[in-house]
């Protein structure tokens, strides 16, 4: 699943271990999921989504069902 988890992170300036704090999740977790080797878990996409003040569609995106009008 592509994401803007790094673009969105950036902007904020906060470093992996920061969002991962935020999240109650480990560094390496935040990696995997920015990297696409870990898609989140419902709960953790919306964790996430409210942590950036965003909707998850504005977060994550399906990449199997292609490109949304927003990417």
């Amino acid at each position: 699943m592509k994401n803007r988890l790094r673009v969105l992170r950036a902007e904020r300036d906060w470093s992996q271990a920061d969002l991962a704090g935020r999240l109650g999740v480990s560094r390496q977790t935040v990696n995997a999921i920015e990297t696409g080797k870990y898609d989140p878990s419902l709960p953790l996409a919306f964790k996430i989504a409210r942590v950036f003040g965003l909707a998850v569609e504005a977060v994550f995106e399906d990449e199997a069902a292609g490109s949304s009008p927003n990417a």
